[in-house]
């Protein structure tokens, strides 16, 4: 409070040199930035609002783009614990049965084909991001920028959850056919419901993959949000070190 007092001062100054036109448009500009950024002028430093939500941007861009050039690699979900895809938990009685038949190889293979059509998918996840991307208010940048290391992941997830979803569904079905996962599932299923007395199942695995490989993706994002917070290299660009580098 005492920093903001000597920088108003220091202010009164200048603006007593200006013509009250220019006077008008810094005390405005400056009002704009002290009340986007919730009082805290010391964190946006010399950041004007089109910076910061650009900043925030590039971030969200850095993020997604990195988190799928992950999970789009061999074994990009397979092998990371983090996100890796079960088998889904619907059907944990019959993956028991099917295991006291004898059918873990093949509840194995299935497994692995769920993560295979994420990765699959992941490649063309990217483009899908854009839109949330870019539809980021002022109010919710200065948010973002002031609130938790995973605020813009919140944020990305919040708003988009369902259109994401939406668009990414048709992505993970053509990556379902590409790896053939209904060719590991249809002899489980169909082994499983010809047994006396159980409950037929059929569980949508598109709906399930599409979900998983969404929360997959989120959960990089977070991470990579996290790293470009907290470590300064990063930050890949310019306007990535001057909007992180003034929350200090």
């Amino acid at each position: 409070m005492k920093k903001y007092f000597i920088l108003a001062g220091a202010l009164g100054v200048v603006l007593s040199a200006c013509d009250p036109k220019t006077t008008e448009t810094i005390i405005k500009t400056g009002t704009d930035i002290y009340n986007a950024s919730t009082g805290n002028t010391a964190g946006t430093g010399a950041l004007s609002n089109a910076e910061v939500i650009k900043g925030l941007k590039e971030a969200l861009t850095v993020g997604t783009n990195n988190s799928t050039a992950l999970t789009s690699q061999l074994d990009g979900f397979n092998k990371n614990p983090l996100i890796f895809i079960p088998w889904p938990a619907e059907a944990q009685q019959m993956k028991d049965k099917l295991i006291q038949l004898g059918f873990q190889k093949q509840i194995t293979d299935f497994e692995t084909s769920l993560n295979r059509a994420a990765e699959e998918a992941s490649k063309g996840a990217a483009p899908v991001f854009v839109n949330a991307i870019t539809n980021m208010s002022i109010s919710d940048g200065f948010a973002i920028l002031n609130g938790s290391d995973t605020a813009a992941t919140h944020y990305l997830r919040e708003k988009t959850s369902a259109p994401l979803r939406d668009a990414f569904a048709p992505v993970v079905g053509d990556a379902i056919d590409k790896v053939k996962v209904t060719s590991y599932w249809a002899p489980l299923i169909g082994t499983y419901n010809l047994i006396p007395g159980v409950k037929q199942l059929n569980p949508d695995l598109k709906a399930y993959v599409t979900q998983k490989a969404v929360d997959g993706l989120m959960t990089m994002i977070a991470k990579e949000e996290v790293k470009i917070r907290k470590d300064p290299m990063a930050r890949v660009t310019e306007l990535l070190k001057k909007v992180f580098g003034s929350k200090k």
